[in-house]
């Protein structure tokens, strides 16, 4: 669920997964994971703020 959250096309639509997966997450009865994910997914998104040629390297940290 986490890697769909990243596997958006922009930060918008990586926003609205992570209501999706808290939802899912909570329907699951897995409500400590949901707010881990609440509170905490948003962070990660900040390698949406560059460049689109540059967010795999930023998200990943890989090279070229």
């Amino acid at each position: 669920m986490l890697k769909a959250i990243h596997a958006r096309e922009d930060r918008e639509a990586a926003e609205e997964k992570i209501v999706a997966v808290v939802k899912k997450l909570k329907s699951m009865k897995l409500a400590r994971a949901a707010a881990v994910v609440e509170q905490g997914a948003a962070e990660t998104l900040s390698y949406y703020d560059f460049p689109s040629q540059h967010w795999r390297s930023l998200k990943t940290n890989e090279q070229g």
